[in-house]
């Protein structure tokens, strides 16, 4: 008989609502996707800062620094694509499981790919942003040289030059960092998500429970 949980016991464990009431805060995750070099990397960190200067606890999730641990065993086939972002993703649903605010930063490049986290998480959980920049302003702030070993064919199956990378149709805020301000950026996105990781009060509450 398959068992739903792997604990005996599941029902004395603390949930979700006593992790984000202790915490003062709503779990949230925000998935940055777009090309290497758009921006992803450099808005996650720039609003976490601003998210634990006002007292939010965070958590980033970068695709890199998960590729050279977690995810060391894949590559990129497209088998491989779409398990990095799932083991990405499933890592993502326990931080926010715990309230914690996390920020993912993986190009994810295709809707294939990213319906993934966003059937993970559901709606109520996941937040889209679809880091834009054109792709000689990406190769131009690539310090790692990236772009240029893939257009010489050292690097295969590099996004946006030899794989694909899918615009996103719907994302819930685009940001264009070739004309937007890494400080513009982090305020709209705050914008978009203050009402989102801010714990209910007691009217509201009192409104679910109804």
């Amino acid at each position: 008989m398959k068992q739903n949980n792997i604990f005996s016991s599941y029902h004395q464990l603390l949930n979700r609502s006593d992790k984000e009431s202790l915490l003062q805060q709503r779990g949230l995750l925000i998935w940055f996707t777009g090309l290497s070099g758009s921006g992803k990397t450099t808005l996650a960190g720039a609003l976490e800062r601003e998210l634990f200067g006002k007292g939010y606890l965070t958590c980033i999730l970068d695709g890199d620094n998960m590729r050279s641990g977690i995810n060391s065993n894949l590559g990129f086939s497209e088998e491989d694509r779409m398990e990095n972002i799932r083991r990405i993703a499933e890592t993502g649903k326990l931080l926010v499981a715990c309230g914690i605010i996390t920020m993912v930063a993986c190009i994810s490049p295709t809707e294939k790919i990213r319906a993934i986290p966003r059937s993970i998480f559901g709606k109520d959980d996941f937040v889209e942003i679809f880091v834009n920049a054109p792709i000689k302003i990406c190769e131009a702030r690539d310090v790692k040289g990236l772009y240029r070993k893939a257009r010489s064919g050292e690097i295969t199956e590099f996004t946006g030059i030899s794989a694909p990378f899918e615009y996103p149709q719907h994302p819930d805020l685009l940001l264009d960092t070739s004309i937007r301000e890494v400080r513009d950026c982090v305020t709209a996105i705050m914008s978009l998500i203050k009402p989102r990781i801010n714990p209910l009060t007691t009217q509201e509450e009192k409104l679910c429970i109804k």
